[in-house]
């Protein structure tokens, strides 16, 4: 497939239906034309950018052809003679006719053409009939044929991958495992919020092309997650001319957005640019209810009311240049603006021995400005057509966030009265560069792979906490949490790695070298030995580390049959704390709960081993593998008291990462994709894991043992009318730490869809969370304290949204969904 993919590829970028040959002088001959149409074997649609190659048998040099058009028709003008006639499509099988003797004008009639297993590399997705690719280090995901997703963001899409999970509160995990790091096109991005997840909630999932699940990166790979990596590839139009998209979106509670993804690819660029707006009123809940073992007050009881209201606008746009048939340079810029506006009512109760003592009323508003902007160059060169390639890629980003915050907490029985009043101003503001360059080398079968990435990344943070005097009536600085922290992530690695195949046996191996470097310094105008002091005489604030390690990988796959393989792979990686884990002044999410980074924190490093099965029958697809994880000074989350009170008695308690000695973390996954009929597709994962940990702190043992399960099924329904009806479920199993037990968690999604405006438009309804049950329960113990807690991040919500395809249809999607090869990040990997 290679020669006539680069032969595809050419007559793509020369932006011509069809290829008029040169007459030699002196040579009169009429051209001739050789037409036909192209068609899908399995339903019969016409294939759009098929290719037709007309290779002269009497001048081996001289190689003519064309393409289709969007009814799968060609039409060729060419000189009489002999020829090997083929046509050709990625992932289909290439139709032949050796030694033709085209001496006038000939039409081939219909060509069908049939999907070719061996190319598919495992599993592909095939338009609406499955959803993964499996290949030798990763399962991708297309998620742009999922109904749910509509007018929903890249987290919500996120939700409906197997192996991940989103909680309530918009943390990503992967099998159970938050770590897990999160790319965009193959590279760390400002649209991830920098390792927050925010940003991810106002991104539209319309801008996703696929989503690769990476669970045995290679060595090309940051080593960076110990979980593993997500990456997130984002749409680009291959296919020449103009193309564009624009989703329109209203919901209930209020929410409302447009999304437009536009695409221009002449024979020298292609324009590429996704704008979106997106606002968002969301309610949600919580219910606290805290048992403590001594003190003034019992039991306390908070029940707290969200409004969240933002406003957010993103735009990235990017112009491809071609330079040569096999080089091109590409640059865009990434920006987006969120402004919010939450306000979170707390009601709480206060008992002395099971008696009603006191009520308090806690306001607070946090108004929120938030910015981000990104640059990227990339420079591909496709050095020969053996597949020898060199990219660069250079890119920085940067965020800033600030938040303002007024807290005003009141007593309102048995007489009212001003507890507090406050005033919370916080900055964040960080800057990345990124540097990095990819070698690859073919040699025969086999494939030789270096490079190098650098990233180095500056956070700074500034808090300042100002109280009411009710004395003076003037504000004053709490100078125990006012500070200004600055840190600093430098991370250099180089690689290599070498694959190679032999009969059905396929092997990559790489070792990454990474050196980091973690800078931490406090800027602060007040006495900060109050701070040490609770974190402990050793803990230095000021601080300048560095680590250098080795992380080998190691991906194997045998291939039983045509339709069976089994994989194993290896790898080590490293979870290395950012800024909010180190930062050593407190923050409050109340009067009564703070969080406080420890400047103290070292990576944590996993080795981590994963046994793969595939199994595909005609209808029937199964994945499955075993994994074992080990991970050594791991963080871990501990709730303790702090010894302090608030101005009225109320016992305060804080949250700290730690590191613990170890972890393990054992588990299965299985995934079943089925289409028994046309009209029905169905598919389903569950994941079943083990975990335990040990280590202590502070004289406290917090080792843990859990057992846990998640499992989702989804199930697509053609019906008449051109009428798509989707159901998504999910249930997490309960699962428990050191010091909390959580529920399990049930919810459900249902989508339909229908095509109206001649098939250039989609009108979908979608309901989130049907039975109003994405809540999360838990119970948490400590010697000091007990605490029952449910918490809903946003509850049942409707939205209806409109999709309107322009020089596109639903098959031209499909069917590049069938032809499509780019990965979008330039993550290129051995395969097998």
């Amino acid at each position: 497939m290679k020669i006539p993919f680069l032969i595809a590829l050419l007559l793509l970028s020369i932006n011509t239906f069809a290829q008029r040959p040169q007459r030699p002088q002196g040579q009169e001959q009429q051209l001739i034309k050789i037409t036909g149409t192209v068609l899908d074997q399995d339903d019969g649609q016409p294939l759009e950018y098929a290719t037709l190659v007309l290779h002269s048998v009497e001048n081996p040099e001289k190689v003519t052809g064309g393409i289709t058009n969007i009814d799968g028709k060609f039409e060729v003008e060419a000189l009489p003679g002999k020829y090997n006639v083929s046509i050709e499509y990625i992932s289909y099988k290439t139709y032949k006719l050796p030694n033709q003797l085209l001496s006038k004008s000939t039409d081939l009639g219909i060509v069908k053409l049939a999907l070719d297993v061996s190319q598919l590399e495992g599993v592909e997705v095939v338009g609406e009939k499955t959803t993964v690719e499996v290949r030798l280090d990763k399962k991708i995901y297309n998620i742009g044929k999922d109904l749910t997703t509509s007018g929903a963001t890249i987290s919500d899409a996120l939700n409906n991958v197997p192996s991940v999970n989103v909680d309530v509160e918009g943390a990503i995990s992967l099998r159970g495992n938050e770590n897990v790091r999160i790319l965009i096109n193959g590279k760390p991005s400002a649209l991830a919020g920098f390792g927050s997840t925010d940003a991810l909630r106002e991104l539209p999932a319309d801008a996703i092309e696929k989503v690769e699940v990476i669970t045995s990166p290679s060595a090309r790979y940051d080593a960076e997650g110990t979980a593993g990596i997500l990456n997130i590839v984002l749409k680009r139009e291959k296919t020449l001319g103009f193309n564009g998209l624009v989703n329109v979106n209203i919901g209930y509670p209020g929410q409302s957005g447009i999304s437009i993804n536009a695409n221009l690819r002449t024979d020298k660029f292609n324009i590429f640019n996704t704008l979106g707006y997106r606002y968002n009123d969301s309610p949600g809940h919580a219910f606290y209810e805290n048992s403590y073992t001594s003190g003034q007050y019992g039991q306390i009881n908070e029940d707290r009311d969200y409004t969240r209201r933002s406003k957010g606008l993103n735009n990235n746009f990017g112009v491809e240049y071609f330079i040569t048939e096999k080089s091109s340079i590409t640059g865009s810029f990434f920006m987006r603006f969120q402004d919010g506006d939450d306000l979170t009512e707390n009601y709480s109760n206060y008992f002395e021995g099971g008696l009603l003592t006191r009520q308090s009323f806690r306001e607070e508003i946090e108004l929120e400005d938030e910015e981000n902007y990104q640059f990227s160059l990339n420079y591909i060169n496709n050095i020969d057509d053996d597949g020898q390639k060199l990219t660069v890629d250079l890119q920085y980003s940067n965020g800033d966030e600030v938040e303002n915050s007024t807290i005003d907490d009141n007593n309102t029985f048995p007489n009212t009265s001003l507890n507090t009043l406050e005033s919370v101003y916080q900055n964040e503001i960080e800057d990345e560069y990124l540097v990095q360059a990819d070698y690859v080398l073919p040699l025969g079968d086999a494939q030789f792979e270096a490079g190098y990435r650098g990233t180095f990344d500056k956070e700074v943070t500034d808090y300042k906490l100002d109280s009411l005097n009710r004395a003076t009536g003037l504000f004053v600085t709490n100078e125990d949490l006012t500070n200004k922290f600055k840190y600093e992530e430098n991370v250099n690695a180089v690689y290599t790695q070498y694959g190679n195949k032999f009969g059905k046996f396929s092997f990559l191996a790489g070792l990454r070298l990474e050196n980091t470097q973690l800078k931490g310094e406090v800027t602060s105008d007040y006495d900060t030995s109050s701070v040490e002091e609770a974190l402990g005489e050793d803990i230095d604030l000021n601080f300048d580390k560095n680590y250098l390690g080795l992380f080998p990988t190691l991906n194997f796959i045998f291939e039983i049959g045509e339709m069976e393989n089994i994989s194993l792979g290896y790898n080590r990686r490293i979870n290395r704390p950012r800024g909010r884990f180190i930062n050593p002044f407190p923050s409050r999410s109340s009067r009564a709960n703070i969080f406080q980074g420890n400047p103290d924190l070292d990576p944590a490093y996993s080795n981590s081993f994963d046994l793969g099965y595939l199994k595909r029958w005609d209808k029937l697809t199964l994945t499955s593998s075993i994994y074992y994880k080990r991970e050594t000074n791991s963080f871990e989350y501990i709730q303790e008291a702090t010894g302090q009170v608030t101005t009225d008695s109320v016992r305060i308690i804080r949250s700290l990462p730690i590191n613990l000695s170890s972890n393990e973390r054992i588990g299965a996954e299985a995934g079943v994709l089925y289409n028994p009929k046309k009209w029905l597709r169905l598919n389903g994962s569950v994941n079943f894991f083990k975990f335990s940990s040990e280590g202590e702190h502070n004289g406290t043992d917090y080792g843990t043992d859990n057992t846990s399960w998640f499992a989702r099924f989804s199930s697509k329904v053609s019906l008449p009318k051109k009428i798509e009806w989707q159901t998504n479920a999910f249930y997490m199993g309960p699962r428990q730490n050191s010091q909390t037990e959580t529920k399990g968690m049930l919810s459900l999604n249902l989508a339909f869809s229908k095509d109206i405006m001649k098939d250039k438009g989609t009108l979908s309804l979608n309901v989130s969370d049907l039975l109003n049950s994405r809540k999360r329960q838990s119970y948490t113990v400590s010697d000091d304290f007990t605490s029952r807690s449910e918490f809903q991040f946003r509850p049942r919500s409707i939205t209806l949204s409109l999709r309107y395809r322009i020089n596109q249809t639903k098959e031209n999607n499909r069917k590049q969904g069938k032809g499509g090869n780019e990965n979008g990040g330039g993550e290129d990997e051995m395969e097998g």
